[in-house]
């Protein structure tokens, strides 16, 4: 028996075994977690995985391509990145605008815009590489800064902004970009809760210099654990790529040894540097201080079958959102109920709901109601991060008060819109909501 027959046979029981495994899924109202957010997938992504694994090339190869080429066409960018998380993404994005092959780096002190409430790993890369965070506020209800107020916040130290597109929620990035030119400032777009949204017809994560992406499983595609780094910009995919792998100055996206592992690359002994010998060879030649960050070709295989199914995915985040925004709305004395800017087609990784402070009633109150009724709530990540320990004593400059950033640390949680959450469970969701609403009538 040859190689493919028992590939096939091997395949042929993972469709058995998905079918077993999927007898045993059942919601019980009550007693079944409702998830805020998790993996979808079905035996193809199984398979592809398993395909991987059997090919054992482990590191970067077929899929990688294969995905990359998908999410390139599908986003309508010119190159994708592969890496080991969206946290890794970040990192590398801030960390390849100080590269001196630039010609206008990002220098030591200079600052950087941010929001206030966001995610550890949007702001960690700021401090790691010696720049000051500038924070300002965000808006109830799109819990993005005011683009409008963004020039407040720029002196001459400014070079950067670093923006996440909150819960999915796009910023109002014609005007983000309108000031950036005009300031000369870099920008890079946090769309890691935002895969899939639009801002005037176009996906966010394609407007800025960096567009981050995390593929961890509470996002809108999963590797497991992955991310991705999208760019139009040839000098800064290169950039990224030498310091994703070790900071080599092998920087081609992609290697003839994928291919052919006993071909020989004509650049090896090509790169020419007045510290070392000219017959260097170039995968051990160093150009930055780089990390090894990338992710395996079985998170690739994972990642190219869910892709697939990420229309799909769209559609039912718009669908569950809607859902909830109709019941929320109907309580809106006692809620803030999210909202998106009129050029802005999002798909919402979550829905955001913040408790008004004459409510009868204090966040913590409907958390851990719905909470003991198996209904899985989150806070908004960090809420104001400098009230966080980690962040209590970094240099930073602040535009403001903060104001209803701090309101979000204290009033603003979210529950789950992803495609897992089906029509039985969007049923019990809605009457544990008309239940708790109803005490406080």
């Amino acid at each position: 028996m040859d190689k493919r027959k028992i590939k096939e046979q091997i395949f042929e029981k993972i469709i058995e075994y998905y079918a077993l495994k999927k007898e045993e899924e059942r919601f019980v109202p009550g007693e079944s977690k409702v998830h805020f957010a998790g993996r979808v997938y079905d035996y193809k992504e199984m398979i592809t995985m398993v395909d991987a694994v059997l090919d054992f090339w482990l590191t970067l190869g077929k899929y990688d391509r294969l995905f990359r080429d998908a999410f390139s066409k599908f986003l309508d960018v010119k190159h994708v990145i592969l890496v080991n998380s969206g946290s890794s993404a970040n990192l590398l994005a801030i960390s390849a605008l100080k590269s001196s092959q630039l010609e206008h780096p990002l220098k030591k002190g200079e600052e950087v815009i941010t929001p206030a409430a966001t995610f550890p790993t949007t702001l960690s890369p700021i401090i790691q590489n010696n720049l000051i965070p500038v924070f300002v506020d965000i808006e109830l209800g799109t819990y993005n800064i005011n683009a409008k107020e963004l020039e407040s916040a720029i002196c001459e130290k400014t070079r950067a902004i670093f923006l996440p597109h909150t819960l999915g929620n796009p910023n109002e990035m014609d005007v983000i970009m309108e000031i950036a030119a005009e300031n000369n400032l870099y920008v890079i777009e946090d769309a890691c809760d935002a895969l899939g949204s639009k801002y005037d017809g176009r996906f966010l994560g394609t407007f800025g210099d960096f567009g981050t992406f995390s593929f961890y499983p509470a996002h809108h595609i999963t590797m497991g654990e992955g991310g991705a780094i999208v760019t139009n910009n040839d000098s800064l995919s290169s950039i990224v790529h030498s310091m994703r792998d070790w900071g080599r100055a092998c920087t081609c996206p992609e290697c003839i040894l994928v291919k052919d592992p006993n071909a020989m690359c004509p650049l090896r002994f090509s790169y020419k540097t007045e510290d070392l010998p000219e017959d260097y060879d170039k995968r051990y030649i160093y150009i930055h201080e780089g990390y090894n960050l990338k992710p395996t070709d079985i998170q690739a295989a994972l990642g190219y079958e869910q892709l697939k199914k990420f229309p799909d995915f769209m559609k039912k985040r718009r669908q569950n959102f809607e859902i909830l925004y109709d019941e929320f709305s109907k309580y809106e004395d006692y809620f803030i109920l999210p909202y998106s800017l009129p050029k802005s087609e999002p798909c919402w990784f979550a829905f955001p709901i913040t408790v008004r402070e004459n409510a009868r009633f204090k966040r913590r109150d409907i958390v851990q109601f719905l909470e003991r009724n198996n209904i899985e709530t989150r806070l908004l990540f960090a809420g104001n991060i400098l009230n966080q320990p980690a962040y209590k004593n970094i240099a930073y400059r602040k535009v403001g008060n903060l104001a209803n950033t701090n309101k979000v640390m204290k009033h603003t949680f979210f529950i789950g819109v992803y495609p897992g959450i089906g029509e039985e469970e969007m049923k019990y969701i809605l009457e544990k909501i008309r239940e708790f609403v109803w005490r406080y009538k």
